[in-house]
This record gives C-alpha cells, structure tokens and sequence, in this order.
C-alpha cells in the first residue's frame, strides 16, 4: 500500500528503523545528568509507593489524579515560583495540549521557526493565524508582532535550549516580551531544565524572567530521566486546560512511579546542585558550547559515517532531514559519560 513512498524515502537517504544499540557509550540520548540509572532515585520512588498502585489508572479527570501527581505539581509550582501545574502525558502532548486549547480564531500565534514540532502540530489544529519569526532574531520578531493589537490573543512561542542546534534562547527576546502584556509566553524547557539556571530549572530561572503571563513546559524525561512532562501557569491557564485541552482531558494520566521518580529526581538537583552544575560546567569549557548539546554538522554520508562511530564503540544521533536542513551529529555530553570518552568522540566527528 506504500510500497511506492517507501521507496522514495530509501532513494532520498530518509527511510528510518528502530534499532536496539548494546554495548555504546551512550552520547546520543537526553539523559543529561544520567539520573536515568540512579538507584537511590529508584529506591525512594519504590519506597514512596510501597503497597500503592504503580501504573497508569485512567484519566486525570476519572480517577487518574492522586496525591503524587498533586506532590510534584505543587514542587515544581514552589521551586519555579509559578501559581500552579499539570502534570501530562509527554511534552509532545503538552505542547499540543497548549496551542489547541488555548488559540483559536481570532488569535496569533507566532513560533520561532526551529521551534519543536509538537508546538507545530498543536497550533495547525486551532483556528488562530499562524506566523514564524527568523531564529533567535529579535528584530524579526518585533517586526511579526507589529499588529498585534488587532488580535484578541497574542502567543510567542521558544525553547529554551533548542534541540537541533544546541543554542539558547537570547535573553533579550524573553526580556522583550515580559513586558508586553498581551503577550502570553510559551517558553519549552525540554532540554534547559537541569541544564542552565542558578537552580538548573531553565532559561527563565537563568535570565531571572518575570513568570507572569508565560507558560512554561517542562519533561519529567530528559535531565530528570523518568518519563511524562509538565505545564506550568498561572491558576486561570492552567483550569482552562484541564477543561478543554484534549490531549489532556483524554489521555491516561502518567503513572504514579514516574512522578515519584521525577519528584525525586528534582529533590537529587536540588540537594547536589554545586555538584551538578561543576560537571556541566566543565563540558561546556571543553566542547565550547552553553548547554550540553554539541553540534557537528556532516555533509557526507551521514550513516556511513555513524556505523563507524559505532564500531569504535560511541552511539550518537545522526540527524538528517526533514528534521534538519543538513545532517548533523547531535552529541549529548551526558556528565555521567567519561569526559576523555567525550574529547576522544569529538576527534573522532
């Protein structure tokens, strides 16, 4: 049945598989601060819902809400210092969740043009005009906004750290828009939280933005290394979504261990924060980068190239388009990965 399109995607060098990689050195999954393996997170987590339900139960809104979904939304609210959260599905739902409940006809909606996919996805099923601004481009972006007043609701949309280029959002852009008030701020901290900021929650943290009139996304994945992801708001915002948000309202809400898992994973940032934030550090001077996202782009035969990293034993993401313009090496420089094993793959790129 797509037999013919298939074919295409294997002349265009774009046909993809899953593969299970054994034995790598692991640079290419998000994993940041390697929490994903600690067994002192695991222990608490099994500790904490000894005798509880594990799993996944049912809808937020049915039965699927319980005291540990409520214990992380109130954590993330206090130590991100916003007035309340929800804890969701995934980010891909989250930001899909955002744009189809919150924009509609009558709306503006303009995005960054590397911004993530999911946000793409979720602003295509609104009804509201639809703008990108030049990446990381401020004067762009000025220019986008100029008849803002003649919508009802504005929404700007960035990563924190954007995830195909390694790059942050420039302070001046979220200082720009803290002070337009019809402004509603949509700022995806996918792979800033537990990366930058004096606490390592993020560029708002980092650039010690106002938390008004912004909504910030967060994964309960990534640095955290569990699973599901987060929105946070004001109370209005956050009310609204559990009414209307069908990502939301009809998914089964995340299990109960993956929130403890994260809850804990925070409470391990905050007790060993100097710890943390000396091993980032140390990759960033190494690798010359401001978040833990090292870039290489590779013109030549990107996969070629990848089945010979892996042979000298590192796993890497090997990007190509239509993700990105020009295939790219994504390397993560995870601290719980050997920093000489990390020098010796960027020699290797």
């Amino acid at each position: 049945m797509y037999k013919k399109e298939l074919e295409v995607l294997k002349k265009k060098n774009r046909f993809r598989k899953r593969k299970i990689y054994d034995n790598l050195i692991d640079f290419a999954s998000n994993d940041y601060l390697g929490l994903a393996n600690n067994s002192e997170i695991l222990d608490k987590t099994y500790q904490a819902l000894k005798g509880e339900n594990y799993g996944a139960k049912a809808s937020l809104l049915v039965n699927g809400y319980t005291e540990y979904h409520q214990m992380l939304e109130e954590y993330l609210c206090e130590i991100n210092d916003y007035q309340a959260g929800i804890v969701v599905g995934s980010g891909f739902l989250a930001n899909m969740s955002i744009f189809e409940a919150l924009a509609r006809k009558g709306d503006l909606v303009i995005l960054d043009e590397e911004y993530h996919a999911s946000g793409r996805v979720g602003v295509e099923l609104s009804k509201a005009e639809i703008r990108y601004f030049k990446h990381n481009d401020l004067e762009d972006l000025i220019h986008k906004l100029s008849d803002s007043l003649f919508f009802n609701r504005v929404f700007v949309a960035v990563e924190g750290i954007y995830s195909m280029r390694g790059d942050l959002v420039k302070k001046e852009i979220l200082e720009y828009l803290s002070v337009k008030k019809k402004v509603i701020t949509v700022v995806d901290e996918a792979h800033s939280v537990g990366v930058v900021g004096d606490n390592l929650m993020g560029v708002i943290d980092l650039y010690k933005i106002p938390t008004i009139n912004t909504i910030k996304i967060g994964t309960l994945g990534k640095a955290l290394g569990s699973y599901g992801a987060y929105i946070l708001s004001n109370k209005e915002i956050i009310s609204f979504l559990e009414n209307r948000a069908k990502g939301i309202i009809y998914t089964t809400a995340l299990s109960n261990f993956d929130t403890m898992y994260a809850y804990f994973a925070l409470k391990e940032i905050k007790n060993n924060l100097d710890d943390y934030k000396s091993e980032i550090k140390k990759r960033q001077k190494l690798l010359e980068i401001e978040s833990l996202i090292y870039i290489k782009e590779y013109k030549n035969d990107i996969l070629l190239k990848n089945e010979e990293l892996q042979q000298k034993g590192f796993l890497v993401g090997a990007i190509r388009p239509p993700t990105v313009k020009t295939p790219i090496f994504r390397v993560t420089a995870k601290i719980s990965e050997n920093i000489d094993k990390l020098m010796e793959l960027k020699g290797l790129l």
